[in-house]
């Protein structure tokens, strides 16, 4: 039966790893001690499972370690009777101690997380035929092994029976001695199929991921380089697909989603298993479960509803990007041709025209700094402090050209050389990159990598954090160092240069934009430059930092309005931008302070739809700092 059981284990194994060889590098996987270290942490302790739910981290903690321990128990019998005899003596007590803890531990967790999903039902956990079935079994493994244990205690009575407490205090369940040991090959037997069919089915069931997990965790937190898409061009690399198959459902996703939780018909817990079954479907080594039938994903799911707004990963006990596979879908979307939104194609297409989403031109990239004398680069000027990267959104939208032209103000306030690229100024492609048209993109970033080249820039300051987070993470060897406009003033803030002696007397919250916050940690450049003006008094919202709510505009969102009103959103009950000002109007602020362009177009609309604008004065950082400067308006 064990041999039977180990080879059952052994082929749904295999089928795994014919799986994740397709997505395999094109170099060997890189070797991290740090990474080492977090997989461990995360694996052995379930630091992760404790963040925002310390219930589910206790009952994870109790289960994982009273199985392994359980399992490790089993190993050593196993050596101790078949090898090497060194289970005697204290030894002996010591070791039953453990077990028998560790076997308190599997049920209390189990029953733990029984109560959580049937009687509590907690609203991001499912409850299908498999997730009853798992827990069940491995209760009814744990306790039939007390049930064996209690037995043979009660047949061979040892002076040592106290230190196996858990089977001794089961003795009540036999009459006598006679009858436990009559009772008792059958309870061994019950015991002994149910452990080695658990065993058996291991590699089929969620349990697969006490495999799949530790190797998603490092994984997802080594360095790569290379090719890491599928043969067959899916675009899942080995990393993308040992997290599908260590995602155990959990819902973290689907709780902490702006878009689920906006009402729209997204689910990143579904994509994921979805794009499971598919590639299952597609290569499964039995023919049985073989499909070449199913559904392209980005025909079945609506992939447009996607921020990429990295709250997923934020909260995914294994590190699991979403956003990511959400974006290569897209990719086949946009290969396609025929799946993508209308307004996204009109996108697409200013882009590849115009080299901007919003105008249908190119010239009017720099008429927000006509009447302003700001210097545009016309040749290399190894004198210049920093180059100016405006942006797409911040020189083309009324409202958010008052972020460069309250920067420039600072700038010249301070006496910073610093000039723009003005109509020579490309997409960085950021756009491009986050709905899948990845040629164009490619297109977009050389663009940009010769402009700089030729005018000799070296200290970018950009106003978007979208903008930033593509130049620092996407721009590789890039000969130039990328800052956030936050960034580089608190630089000025600490060196002495910027002196805030004005007043800026309001309550104020801030809004934690998903690309400077979540993507590249920028939390506290921005509340340190509030907490420098006097008079502001800061108010975190219920939502803040690393959980901060999106305000609906990154991942092409911005421009795909269109969605609102599908037939499949008629169940939405508010936008995430209206979603987040009433949180933001809920801390008493009379001022709602951000520091990136989308953000503060998709909450400006949503100040007004949501009748705040009495109430709420929307601006950005720079915005509050010329105030504070008593600077001469620029607009």
């Amino acid at each position: 039966m064990a041999l039977v059981a180990i080879s059952v284990f052994g082929i749904g194994l295999w089928s795994h790893y014919r799986l994740w060889k397709k997505g395999t590098w094109n170099h060997a996987i890189f070797f991290s001690s740090s990474s080492i270290k977090r997989m461990l942490i995360d694996s052995l302790l379930g630091i992760r499972i404790f963040r925002g739910d310390m219930e589910a981290g206790a009952m994870h903690l109790l289960i994982s370690w009273g199985f392994s321990l359980l399992f490790l128990g089993t190993l050593a019998l196993s050596i101790h009777h078949y090898g090497h005899s060194f289970l005697t003596g204290k030894t002996y007590l010591g070791f039953s101690l453990i077990m028998e803890v560790a076997g308190v531990m599997l049920i209390a967790g189990l029953i733990w997380a029984l109560w959580r999903r049937y009687a509590v039902r907690v609203p991001r956990l499912e409850r299908r035929a498999e997730d009853l079935l798992v827990l069940v079994w491995l209760l009814l493994v744990a306790i039939s092994g007390y049930m064996v244990e209690g037995a043979r205690l009660l047949a061979l009575a040892p002076e040592w029976a106290v230190w196996s407490f858990g089977g001794n205090s089961l003795e009540f369940l036999f009459k006598s001695p006679e009858s436990a040991i009559g009772i008792y090959p059958s309870i061994w037997w019950a015991h002994a199929t149910m452990s080695l069919g658990l065993v058996a089915v291991i590699p089929y069931t969620k349990l697969f991921h006490v495999v799949a997990a530790p190797l998603s965790i490092y994984l997802q937190n080594s360095p790569s380089k290379g090719n890491e898409t599928l043969e067959e061009g899916e675009g899942f690399g080995l990393k993308d697909i040992v997290f599908f198959d260590a995602c155990m459902r959990c819902g973290r996703c689907v709780e902490n989603c702006p878009s689920t939780n906006a009402g729209e018909p997204f689910s990143p817990r579904d994509l994921v298993q979805a794009l499971k079954q598919r590639l299952w479907g597609e290569t499964s080594p039995f023919p049985w479960n073989r499909s070449e039938s199913l559904e392209p994903i980005f025909k079945s799911l609506p992939i447009w509803y996607c921020t990429t707004c990295r709250a997923c990963l934020e909260v995914c006990p294994v590190y699991g990007p979403t956003y990511d596979v959400v974006c290569s879908q897209r990719a086949l979307a946009v290969e396609d041709g025929t799946f993508v939104p209308p307004l996204m194609v009109q996108t697409l297409e200013k882009l590849y025209k115009y080299k901007n989403p919003w105008e249908s031109s190119k010239k009017k990239r720099a008429s927000w700094a006509k009447e302003l004398e700001v210097p545009e680069i016309t040749k290399a000027n190894e004198e210049l402090d920093i180059c100016y990267f405006v942006g797409c959104t911040t020189s083309f939208d009324p409202r958010a050209q008052e972020i460069a032209k309250a920067f420039c103000a600072i700038l010249d306030h301070l006496g910073v050389n610093h000039a723009i690229l003005g109509k020579r100024e490309p997409c960085c492609g950021d756009i491009a990159r986050v709905v899948g048209e990845q040629g164009l993109f490619e297109e977009q970033r050389q663009e940009c990598l010769d402009a700089f080249e030729k005018y000799g820039v070296n200290k970018l300051v950009v106003s978007s954090p979208h903008c930033f987070h593509t130049f620092k993470n996407h721009y590789p060897s890039a000969s130039f160092t990328p800052l956030h406009y936050t960034q580089y003033l608190l630089k000025l803030l600490e060196e002495g240069k910027l002196e805030i002696r004005g007043e800026f007397p309001a309550i104020v919250t801030f809004h934690d934009p998903c690309y400077l916050g979540r993507h590249n940690r920028i939390f506290d450049a921005p509340r340190q430059l509030l907490g420098a003006i006097p008079g502001v008094e800061l108010r975190e919202m219920t939502h803040h930092g690393p959980d901060s709510l999106c305000c609906g505009g990154g991942g092409g969102r911005m421009w795909q309005e269109e969605l609102e009103a599908s037939p499949v959103s008629s169940s939405r009950r508010e936008r995430m931008s209206e979603i987040r000002i009433r949180e933001a109007a809920d801390t008493g602020a009379s001022v709602v302070v951000t520091a990136c362009p989308l953000c503060l177009i998709m909450l400006e609309d949503a100040r007004k739809t949501a009748g705040l604008e009495e109430i709420l004065e929307l601006l950005d950082l720079n915005e509050v700092l010329v105030r504070a400067l008593k600077l001469e308006s620029q607009g």
